[in-house]
């Protein structure tokens, strides 16, 4: 696979999310909500929710209901 430069809020593929580790998915959420990212684990299909119940999406690079 051909590497590309990930940036803040990019959507990503599902094959992208297993290879990323971690610290390289927390980079892809904004700062405003990184303190909730749960890590890779913790994230059901892509996705994980925030303390006011809205849920952000590696595969949309954004909210869930965007």
């Amino acid at each position: 696979m051909e590497s590309r430069r990930l940036r803040v809020g990019q959507a990503i593929t599902p094959e992208e999310f297993e290879e990323l580790s971690d610290a390289q998915l927390a980079r892809l959420v904004p700062k405003a909500y990184r303190e909730y990212f749960p890590g890779k684990e913790g994230c059901a299909d892509g996705f994980f929710y925030l303390h006011d119940g809205s849920a952000w999406s590696f595969y949309k690079g954004g909210f869930l209901d965007d």
